[in-house]
C-alpha cells in the first residue's frame, strides 16, 4: 500500500512546487505537509480516486469544510474529527496554490 502512495505524493509535491517560488516548495517539503497529504491520500482514496478532489477545480475552503464533513459521515470512510483537521489543512494549502494559478486573491488565513 505504501508504494501506491509515493507516486501520488510526488505528483502533489510537484503540483505545489510549480511556479518556482520558495514558499511553494517549502509548503510541499515540510514534514507536516507530507503527513497531511499522506492522511488525505489514505482516507480519501478509500472511496474515490485522488484525482477527483485534486482535479475538481474547487479552491474554496468553506466548500472543502462542508465536503469533508459529508465524506466523514460516509460509512467506512475512517475519517475522524482529528483526521478532518489534517485533511482540511492539506486542502487549504492545495487551494491556495490553485487560487494563485488562477490569479485569484489569496486569503491570508
Amino acid at each position: 500500500m505504501r508504494l501506491l502512495l509515493l507516486p501520488s505524493l510526488a505528483l502533489v509535491a510537484a503540483l505545489l512546487a510549480c511556479g518556482g517560488s520558495s514558499s511553494e516548495i517549502e509548503v510541499a517539503s515540510t514534514p507536516d505537509a507530507r503527513a497531511d497529504y499522506d492522511l488525505f491520500a489514505l482516507r480519501c482514496s478509500k472511496c474515490h480516486s485522488l484525482a477527483r478532489p485534486l482535479n475538481s477545480g474547487i479552491d474554496d475552503d468553506g466548500y472543502w469544510r462542508a465536503y469533508v464533513a459529508k465524506m466523514r459521515r460516509q460509512p467506512g470512510s475512517g475519517i475522524s474529527a482529528e483526521d478532518s483537521v489534517a485533511i482540511l489543512r492539506f486542502l487549504h494549502a492545495y487551494s491556495v496554490e490553485q487560487r494563485k494559478r488562477k490569479g485569484k486573491t489569496v486569503d491570508p488565513q
